[in-house]
């Protein structure tokens, strides 16, 4: 079955909507959240939450793109039960990719800058379309689905230090494009 007729499914309240789309996608929800939380227990769990969320936000909402507003639902539900689970504990792949992020946004607050989550999204989305693929996929497979260095190199078949300059560089150019927007001083 097709985005659309699934999403015409939830949008008829019909039951079935659920089913297909876990005979669709149930692979890459559980790639998504196994790479964040990295236990089968767990992320069964976050998968069932994935589909509760899901089914309580169509409608209002009416996707574009059923596949990746899917996957953002299962990303944001594996980070809600990351930060529930390791409240005092720290897994280090995906402490160590925000940590990377954090000198390329600066705090809301900090320095009396403003700005909506929405409006950041948008300019991070303009920012990853000015990307050539390759950098663009190894920056989100870093960052979107925490993936260690190891796992970028065979994925994309690159070398350790091809895939940290790449970063490195994508970083340096994330930081002067929201720089350029005002995001930072």
């Amino acid at each position: 079955m097709d985005d659309q007729n699934i999403v015409a499914l939830f949008l008829q309240r019909a039951e079935t909507a659920m089913s297909e789309t876990q005979k669709k996608y149930s692979g890459l929800i559980l790639s998504i959240i196994g790479r964040i939380l990295h236990s089968p227990e767990d992320a069964q769990e976050c998968e069932n939450d994935t589909y509760l969320a899901l089914w309580q936000s169509i409608p209002p909402h009416q996707p574009d793109n059923f596949k990746a507003y899917l996957a953002a639902i299962a990303r944001n539900q594996a980070y809600h039960r990351y930060r529930y689970l390791h409240a005092e504990k720290r897994h280090p792949e995906a402490v160590l990719s925000f940590d990377e992020l954090a000198g390329c946004l600066a705090d809301q607050t900090d320095g009396g800058i403003s700005y909506s989550d929405d409006a950041l999204r948008e300019t991070i989305n303009a920012f990853l379309g000015t990307l050539k693929p390759e950098p663009r996929r190894i920056f989100l497979l870093r960052y979107w689905q925490c993936c260690s260095i190891a796992e970028i190199m065979r994925i994309c078949g690159i070398s350790k230090s091809k895939a940290e300059s790449s970063l490195f560089r994508t970083r340096n150019q994330l930081r002067k494009f929201l720089t350029e927007r005002g995001y930072m001083e």
